[in-house]
């Protein structure tokens, strides 16, 4: 009859909506997803006792090769949602999911929670000068991308900042640092030399986003590289040009180097 996909924020289950906690609690089913994303403040059990339902936890295969046998097909008859963590409509993914319900004659609702794109703004820099976002991704054998570091080129070519986003290999347990990835740009930097991301270069890190104590730090990568930034999730910014506001916040709550104040 319907699906509704419904965001859950960014770090427990506390983070859903109102609206997406009434219409989860009158569905028929209940399915998730955390490939595209990681809540670190909770887990399965904790999400199935605040919506009263047992959820079916769903794994990249399940979601993009058999989603209309799994969870659409139900969706003929039912009232389904649809759960995933940050909101729905941010992961590509999940764009060409409803597109798939609409095609199938099946309707449609997007519930939205808090997503990293938002809360981003913690950081003190400023959500309109960000460009293009990138994903770095783990190296694999005969496969090491790059894209991340001419997205990080074009965007300071603009003065704009650079979202990171960190590889998650969810069906691994295994989540992506903030250290790792600056270790992979630069390798990238090693062989490209292009001056993009170097240890001189200043980054922010912004940890466990949504948390009542998310870790915010910023500085040049030759000292941050070194850094504990707790558990993840972990995304990094390479900031573009700095208004004086951004430099100030940077310096008051990320613990940066006050020499970026006379760099603005």
């Amino acid at each position: 009859m319907v699906i509704y996909f419904i965001g859950l924020g960014l770090y427990d289950e506390k983070d859903i909506t109102l609206k997406g906690l009434e219409i989860a609690r009158k569905c028929d089913l209940v399915f998730a997803e955390f490939y595209t994303s990681l809540l670190a403040g909770t887990n399965i059990e904790k999400i199935e006792k605040l919506i009263g339902k047992p959820i079916t936890l769903l794994n990249r295969e399940d979601v993009e090769l058999n989603f209309e046998k799994i969870v659409l097909s139900e969706a003929k008859t039912k009232d389904v949602a649809f759960l995933t963590a940050g909101d729905p409509m941010v992961a590509t993914t999940h764009a060409d999911l409803r597109i798939r319900a609409k095609q199938m004659g099946i309707e449609s609702y997007v519930i939205h929670a808090p997503s990293i794109y938002s809360a981003v703004a913690i950081t003190g820099l400023q959500i309109y000068k960000f460009g293009k976002s990138a994903t770095v991704a783990c190296p694999e054998k005969n496969w090491f991308p790059t894209s991340h570091y001419d997205t990080i080129k074009e965007n300071k070519e603009r003065g704009l900042h650079t979202l990171l986003f960190l590889d998650i290999k969810a069906d691994q347990g295994k989540y992506m640092t903030a250290n790792e990835a600056m270790e992979i740009l630069l390798q990238v930097e090693e062989k490209k030399k292009e001056g993009v991301f170097t240890k001189d270069t200043l980054v922010v890190v912004l940890a466990r986003a949504g948390s009542l104590n998310p870790t915010i730090k910023a500085g040049y990568v030759k000292d941050m590289i070194k850094e504990d930034f707790g558990k993840q999730p972990h995304v990094l910014i390479v900031p573009g040009r700095l208004h004086i506001v951004e430099a100030e916040y940077l310096v008051a709550f990320a613990n940066a180097p006050e020499e970026i104040l006379k760099e603005v």
